[in-house]
């Protein structure tokens, strides 16, 4: 049944809330917005904690990113969110904050891709994370642009994360899902290393999506996630490369240092 335009404020305000408490956010970081129809998306405002959100302080864009309607101003992020409505026509809210741990290994450069949690690689597959881009500005979606299609979370480096889904309640879970697998993938690294899942173990859990209803876009791409046998004696993820891209690897090398 389709929900009325205050119904989708009200469900909004209830998620900024939920983000807020969990500590996602600090004074009014983060925005969250919903597909309303093809041409509308309703969004929180810049410059308004989520916590302390009215329904009426929302306010409503086309899918250029105009404002039409509402009576506060729109966030610099707004472009992000209408990248991800753009690239996934199955999308319909998305949910941008900055959950501390999930965060923190942003900032490390370190996504969470490894097989550690059947939930998180039935549901997710793993996070990936995206290149540093100027918050506000067309160089923070463009390393985001090969993830949106085949990820359904991902982290930004020296940001946050983004989650989406068919509703904003399934992309707040799905950011519920990344922090906590962070603070899981945390405290293991802190009591020696994680153990990590092996590849027939891994593939299981893929193939049991179907069994479990998941529809998650991402269904074992390279590296995601990253089973025993790709983790190095280092914890590293391994590197693989033909011959010929070895050789050619070299030959640059060799090149750069006036060699050949």
């Amino acid at each position: 049944m389709v929900k009325t335009e205050r119904e989708y404020r009200d469900d909004i305000v209830q998620i900024g809330r939920l983000v807020f408490g969990k500590g996602w956010v600090a004074a009014n970081d983060g925005n969250i917005t919903i597909r309303l129809d093809a041409e509308r998306i309703l969004a929180t405002p810049t410059g308004v904690c989520k916590g302390m959100m009215h329904p009426d302080d929302l306010i409503i864009v086309d899918m250029k990113g105009n404002k039409i309607a509402g009576r506060k101003e729109r966030t610099s992020e707004i472009l992000m969110h209408l990248t991800v409505y753009e690239m996934r026509p199955d999308i319909k809210a998305v949910v941008h904050a900055h959950p501390p741990v999930a965060t923190g290994f942003a900032t490390a450069g370190k996504p969470l891709n490894l097989a550690l949690l059947p939930e998180v690689v039935i549901g997710l597959g793993c996070v990936p994370l995206a290149e540093y881009g100027l918050p506000g500005t067309p160089a923070l979606t463009d390393p985001m642009l090969p993830y949106i299609p085949k990820y359904d979370a991902l982290m930004m480096a020296n940001h946050g994360a983004v989650c989406y889904g068919a509703d904003v309640f399934q992309a707040y879970f799905r950011m519920e899902t990344m922090e906590h697998f962070a603070r899981i993938q945390l405290v293991a690294e802190l009591l020696g290393g994680p153990r990590v899942l092996p590849r027939v173990e891994v593939d299981k859990l893929l193939d049991s999506r179907t069994r479990y209803g998941v529809k998650a876009k991402v269904a074992g791409e390279p590296g995601c996630p990253v089973a025993a046998e790709e983790v190095g004696p280092d914890g590293q993820d391994r590197f693989y490369v033909t011959r010929a891209e070895l050789i050619g690897l070299v030959d640059e090398a060799l090149k750069a240092h006036g060699v050949a």
